[in-house]
């Protein structure tokens, strides 16, 4: 158990590091994710999830500093809420029949920074963005303090999610881990808790409610 906090101490250090060292790469920033199942947990909890939960899925990121396709993106954040016929587990949506997503633009965005966004989320989330049911923009609000692991997101009315970092009261089985990996590409990441977690917007058929579900991931990007 010692361990498994010494490993999450030193991963919060380690994102916080990378936050600084990724000022070299094109495009970076914060990341934030929650799915419908655990992603820190032990294998009988996640086997028993399997095909079951899962389904669902939020990924958001918030540009601090870089251009895409060009186009200047810096303090821009885009949000891809996930809907699958199977669960997002080891290959996040490669491995599932069907999926669909909603994207939902930072309503400071304008007409060029919109374009550059869609294509950004679709790049970086890869199947989970192919089939895209609707697009929106919407006032985003995003907070990650990569020293102590607390985010918060909230997309209009449509999505919420408040993350912590993993403590010793979450471990059930005392054979927790990063379970499944995180949906995106990152330079650093932590599992985590997602206090609150929701999505109620429309386009997907699927609204869902996660609270107190070890189901987050906490990090830092660069492209």
């Amino acid at each position: 158990m010692k361990y498994r906090l010494l490993v999450c101490v030193a991963t919060c250090l380690g994102i916080a590091a990378l936050a600084q060292n990724s000022l070299a790469a094109a495009i970076h920033g914060d990341y934030l994710e929650a799915r419908t199942c655990q992603v820190y947990t032990g294998p009988c909890f996640a086997n028993a999830e399997v095909g079951l939960a899962g389904k669902d899925a939020i990924m958001a990121w918030s540009i601090r500093s870089g251009e895409h396709a060009g186009v200047d993106l810096s303090g821009l954040k885009v949000v891809v809420v996930v809907h699958s016929s199977d669960t997002l587990g080891f290959q996040g949506a490669e491995d599932a029949k069907q999926v669909k997503s909603v994207i939902l633009v930072d309503q400071k965005a304008d007409e060029a920074q919109r374009a550059a966004l869609i294509h950004f989320a679709q790049e970086h989330a890869g199947k989970a963005a192919a089939k895209v049911a609707r697009v929106d923009a919407a006032p985003i609000k995003f907070k990650l303090n990569a020293f102590d692991l607390r985010g918060e997101l909230q997309v209009g009315d449509e999505a919420k999610l408040v993350t912590r970092a993993a403590r010793e009261g979450d471990c059930i089985c005392s054979n927790e881990s990063a379970y499944y990996p995180p949906l995106a590409k990152l330079m650093g990441s932590a599992p985590g808790v997602a206090i609150e977690g929701e999505f109620k917007g429309r386009g997907l058929g699927s609204r869902w409610s996660i609270p107190d579900s070890r189901s987050a991931y906490m990090g830092t990007f660069a492209y």
